[in-house]
C-alpha cells in the first residue's frame, strides 16, 4: 500500500469478512494494519460478502445461498459484519458494504427472499450504528434496489456501489438509478474490472472506482 501511493487512486476496498469471501483467512488484515494504511493517505471501504442470493448467476457462490430464514439470517451475518468491523478498529458511522453477486432479481420468489435478506442486515448494520451499504452489479443487485426504493420499501441500503463496466465513469450517469436516488455522497461506480497496473514498481489486478461516499472511520 506504500508503494502504490505512487498511483492516481486513493481509497482501496478491503474484504473484511462474511461466509461467501474468497479468502477465508487473511492473517495480515488486522487493526494495525487498517491503522497504517490509515496513516498513509488511504480511504478504506470494507465490504462484508456474506450469503448470496437464491438465484445468484455465479457457479463459484451457488454453495453459500441464503437459507430459509433470509430475515433472520441478514440479521445474524448483520450482527457478524459490526463485530469483524469493530475489532478492525472501524469505529459506529463507517459504511458496511455487503456485496451481492449479480442475480436473477426478475425471479419474484428469489427477488422477495434476497431483498428479505438485504433489509434484515441492513436494519442490524443500522441498529448497531453503522451504515448499511450495498454492492452489486448495476443491472441486477441494484436495479433491484431501485425498483424497491420507488415502491417505497423499508431499510433499504444508505450507499450504493454499482458496477457496470466499460462505460465512462460517472456517479450519476447509471440508467436504473435515478439521480435523486442515493444523493448526495451516497454512490460509488465500478466501471473497470480485473485490471493489470503498475504503481511504485508493484503490479495489482484491480477494480477501478469512482466514488463520493462515506469511508471506513478507523480508531
Amino acid at each position: 500500500m506504500r508503494r502504490w501511493r505512487a498511483s492516481p487512486y486513493r481509497a482501496v476496498g478491503v474484504y473484511f469478512g462474511g461466509r461467501g469471501r474468497a479468502c477465508r483467512s487473511q492473517p495480515h488484515l488486522s487493526h494495525r494494519w487498517m491503522r497504517t494504511v490509515r496513516d498513509q493517505g488511504w480511504r478504506v471501504l470494507p465490504l462484508y460478502v456474506g450469503s448470496q442470493s437464491t438465484c445468484v448467476f455465479a457457479r463459484h457462490k451457488k454453495n453459500v445461498r441464503i437459507g430459509r430464514h433470509p430475515w433472520k439470517q441478514g440479521t445474524a451475518e448483520a450482527r457478524d459484519a459490526v463485530k469483524r468491523a469493530a475489532a478492525l478498529g472501524m469505529r459506529p458511522g463507517s459504511p458496511l458494504f455487503l456485496d451481492m453477486e449479480a442475480y436473477a432479481y426478475r425471479n419474484k420468489k428469489c427477488a422477495r427472499t434476497t431483498l428479505l435478506f438485504v433489509r434484515g442486515w441492513n436494519r442490524e448494520v443500522s441498529r448497531r450504528g453503522y451504515l448499511p451499504g450495498f454492492y452489486s452489479s448495476a443491472a441486477s443487485g441494484v436495479a433491484h434496489m431501485e425498483r424497491s426504493r420507488r415502491a417505497g420499501v423499508r431499510d433499504l441500503p444508505s450507499v450504493v456501489w454499482f458496477a457496470r463496466w466499460g462505460v465512462k465513469n460517472g456517479l450519476h450517469r447509471e440508467p436504473v438509478l435515478r439521480k435523486t436516488a442515493w444523493a448526495p455522497a451516497r454512490r460509488i461506480h465500478q466501471y473497470a474490472g480485473n485490471v493489470r497496473e503498475r504503481h511504485g514498481g508493484r503490479t495489482l489486478l484491480i477494480d477501478r472506482n469512482l466514488m463520493h461516499a462515506p469511508v471506513a472511520r478507523v480508531d
